[in-house]
């Protein structure tokens, strides 16, 4: 038969099993199985090898429960499918199936051509007066692509033998794409690839950083928005998943997708993590008005969460346009089983959870003890990988930082607008500055949860990058064609006087200290450091803090102009972190006298050496002496002692050292003052000089012999 044809083959059926979801190749033929619950026929459509024929639609025999199921003898690898759910297209029951429309496998590892912005990929009538109401007979099969029968290699397990060294973490955020574009260090065909990415330029650059972990922008396979694409514009963040299991082809390199898990693999090797950056709130299909790509076509009812009463509508605690319904028995195990797939397949380490929120959500709230936290928790795959919360979304009693199980990290926003706040000046800053050096103890020192769960940053991809924090009061996102009314109002930035580029020497250099004031104060805190891709070189966007549609040079880093003094800076700062526990300690600060010694664990002094008065609300100005966590065990205690100040005031200012145990001095190693490395200085006096607007870290050194 030729691909052309429009004839139908008759492949050789029988019953197959309902145990494992999606389409597994057996060695004699292919197994499929689909939950939808509310379907009242589903049938699985096979095509030519160019994806543009029908070759054949079959209706699954069997169902087992929810699970819709049949095993076709002969089928080969690489056959290309897509699913037909018939039932009853009644939106405002809940229900929107529509046989006319292709619908991707929701358990497919591999897409098979693109989407298309064709409103034939609609339920609905569009041209109709009644809008979602309007069935539409239009087939969606040539404007999607078709998933693939992966080779049973992609499914096997690998090796997991990557013990990552999580008390000296340093995670670096990173698109895959934005990362290497323009790093003219790694190869012209490569860039913007999983390959590109885990090339031995970038690796060589995150290892001289201290980079111990990688958290990638979303890699799942993902749609462009029909209304960007009508702008001339793609989703380049990858917030807007339809795939769960598929890697994102537009990354693939010379390997494809198997490029992805050499990539884990080569991180590995340098002794990096790789973190996936996950969107199980929400997927591509929208709001009422969206595509009919996948799941809504599937079970919509089940897949999604609907508003009560009016369940031609959906929930919408993500913002963007629907939440999946994690509460479902089958569609939290469609979640389980990507995560597992994602761990045990493909290596990963762990995942950032985007709006982590909506996924806690029952029907009475959020409950930290709801069915998906509990999944995880006891998951014995899952139990054992890194697991990050984004802690809030839209919806009401959306923001719960700290309030995730202890298994759990989370961003850390608070971290983020306090350490802007103080370096721009704002009144009362300093005081909040206190609780989030200490790793925020106020949020997350509770149900023995470690410092290491505030995970720490000063920016990230949504924002201002740390370089336009430093260069604009105001988001400059024309480019991204709303007006300027996209993004975060609240940026709590500061030009130092100038509105975007100035050559004036001296606001550029103010700039200059600013970034190494913020990177100091994220590098000497307690909790997880959190780097955003381009920082350490200062990468600016050019005024966007909303960069999610900007697939060219206003989101991809720019290398060319590399800041090497901020990057030495970086390093310097890193080296640092990993050389002294006392700025990376896993139990929590509270001043407690050590039982072993009598001092306190953390030590809060002004400039003179003297209790600091945290009622003074005109405090600006603060220092503190770390030492190993009173709660240390007896085997675990160390010598290690770093003192840190925050000179925030313009002027320089003596500072008095607390007083250097005998045959001890203390010796200056950051000085943020300085526009270069080089502040290592031993201190013969009591005292020292900070300059103005300035961080400095001491530590104690031992006496030379005879001194």
């Amino acid at each position: 038969m030729k691909d052309g044809s429009r004839s139908m083959i008759k492949p050789e059926l029988s019953s197959g099993s309902a145990t494992q979801l999606g389409a597994r190749h057996d060695g004699e033929g292919v197994n499929f199985a689909v939950f939808s619950e509310h379907a009242t026929r589903m049938e699985l459509c096979l095509f030519s090898a160019d994806g543009r024929t029908e070759r054949s639609r079959i209706a699954l025999p069997e169902k087992t429960g929810p699970v819709w199921h049949g095993h076709v003898k002969g089928l080969p690898v690489g056959t290309l499918y897509g699913y037909r759910a018939h039932g009853s297209y009644a939106p405002e029951q809940g229900h929107r199936f529509n046989a006319n429309k292709l619908l991707m496998d929701p358990y497919t590892c591999e897409l098979h051509g693109a989407w298309s912005n064709n409103s034939a990929i609609l339920g609905y009538d569009s041209r109709s007066s009644g809008m979602d109401l309007a069935f539409d007979t239009r087939d969606s099969a040539p404007f999607v692509p078709k998933s693939v029968v992966s080779d049973p290699d992609l499914l096997r397990h690998v090796e997991r033998s990557f013990s990552p060294a999580r008390d000296r973490d340093l995670i670096y955020e990173a698109h895959v794409k934005g990362l290497t574009r323009l790093d003219p260090r790694v190869s012209e065909g490569l860039r913007g690839t999983y390959d590109g990415i885990a090339s031995e330029a970038v690796i060589s650059h995150l290892q001289s950083i201290g980079v111990r972990a990688i958290e990638l922008l979303p890699v799942h396979a993902f749609v462009d928005e029909g209304f960007l694409i009508e702008r001339g514009q793609k989703n380049f963040w990858g917030y807007n998943s339809i795939g769960f299991f598929a890697p994102e082809p537009r990354y693939f390199g010379p390997e494809g997708i198997i490029g992805f898990r050499r990539m884990v693999e080569k991180f590995h090797a340098a002794g990096i993590e790789v973190i996936l950056d996950v969107v199980y709130n929400h997927t591509a299909e929208g709001d009422h008005r969206g595509p009919t790509l996948c799941y809504r076509g599937l079970d919509n009812a089940s897949y999604y969460r609907l508003i009560a009463g009016q369940p031609r509508y959906y929930v919408n605690d993500t913002g963007c346009g629907n939440t999946l319904n994690v509460s479902h028995p089958y569609v939290l195990r469609m979640v389980m089983d990507s995560l597992r797939f994602w761990v045990e397949c493909m290596g990963v380490d762990g995942f950032r959870f985007d709006l982590a929120t909506t996924l806690g959500r029952e029907d009475h709230g959020f409950d930290s003890n709801g069915g998906f936290f509990d999944a995880v928790r006891q998951d014995p795959v899952l139990a054992t990988v890194r697991l990050i919360a984004e802690p809030w979304d839209i919806g009401p009693g959306g923001y719960q930082l700290g309030g995730f199980p202890h298994e759990f990290s989370e961003w850390n926003d608070r971290f983020r607008d306090t350490v802007r706040r103080y370096w721009r000046g704002d009144p009362h800053s300093a005081q909040e500055l206190g609780a989030r050096l200490l790793g925020s103890a106020d949020k997350f020192d509770r149900s023995g949860r470690r410092a290491g769960s505030s995970v720490n940053f000063v920016s990230s991809h949504d924002g201002f990058t740390l370089a336009d924090v430093t260069r604009y009061n105001h988001r400059h996102n024309e480019a991204n064609n709303e007006r300027n009314q996209d993004g975060h109002h609240s940026n709590y930035s500061d030009n130092c006087g100038v509105e975007g580029e100035t050559d004036d020497p001296a606001i550029v250099a103010r700039r200059a200290r600013r970034r190494r004031n913020i990177l100091a104060t994220l590098f000497l805190s307690q909790g997880t450091p959190m780097l955003l891709g381009g920082d350490e070189i200062s990468n600016s966007q050019g005024g966007n803090n909303n960069a999610y549609c900007q697939d060219n040079e206003i989101g991809w880093i720019n290398w060319d102009k590399a800041d090497p003094d901020l990057l030495d800076f970086v390093r310097e700062l890193s080296a640092f972190r990993r050389a002294h526990r006392a700025v990376r300690q896993t139990r929590f600060l509270h001043g407690a006298a050590r039982p072993w010694d009598g001092y306190p664990d953390v030590e809060w002094t002004d400039f003179n050496a003297e209790p600091l008065q945290w009622r003074d609300p005109g405090l600006s100005n603060l220092c503190l002496t770390l030492r190993c966590s009173a709660e240390a065990p007896d085997f675990e205690p160390e010598a290690d002692v770093v003192f840190v100040a925050f000179n925030r005031d313009e002027t320089s200012a003596e500072i008095v050292l607390p007083d250097a145990p005998e045959r001890m001095h203390w010796v200056r190693v950051i000085d943020t003052a300085q526009s270069k490395p080089g502040a290592y200085c031993e201190i013969s006096s009591d005292r020292i000089i900070a300059a103005g607007a300035s961080v400095m870290a001491l530590v104690l050194k031992p006496d030379e012999p005879g001194k």
